[in-house]
């Protein structure tokens, strides 16, 4: 299914609903089958012993999923977390921002679902997978 929105249009829109959001998060790449996504790591988002949180390599997944569906849907602000299940594998690695790359399973009428690498910048070595599913707002599915 081809893009509603460039990774420009994506990051623009999510500027308008969540001012600062840039400061958070950059769109590496994005294409029809899937996107990556930068993290930049910051004090608020370590543990302690200096690693990234569960809960912050959680809110990447999750923000990305919300940027992936909306390439693929358009503007649609309501979009909303439905499931998400995530395998933390190993440490991050301490002081390297975090890089998810996405991949689009399924996009129909009512879900989105993807899978999600997340890794420490600059080690190839998976941090943690994350399998997660957006519901798409009823306006869209009457429009199919």
């Amino acid at each position: 299914m081809a893009l509603k929105l460039t990774a420009e249009e994506v990051s623009a829109f999510l500027i308008e609903l969540f001012p600062g959001w840039s400061k958070y998060y950059d769109v590496l790449s994005l294409d029809e089958q899937g996107m990556r996504l930068k993290m930049f790591v910051g004090e608020r988002h370590l543990r302690p012993g200096g690693t990234v949180s569960g809960p912050a390599v959680f809110a990447m997944v999750d923000a990305g999923a919300y940027l992936l569906t909306m390439a693929h849907i358009g503007r649609e602000a309501m979009t909303v977390t439905s499931n998400c299940s995530i395998d933390y594998m190993r440490k991050p690695v301490a002081g390297a921002d975090i890089i998810g790359e996405f991949r689009l399973l399924k996009l129909g009428r009512t879900l989105c679902v993807m899978d999600v690498l997340v890794y420490s910048e600059g080690d190839p070595a998976p941090v943690a997978r994350a399998n997660i599913t957006y519901a798409i707002p009823p306006a869209r599915q009457k429009a199919d």
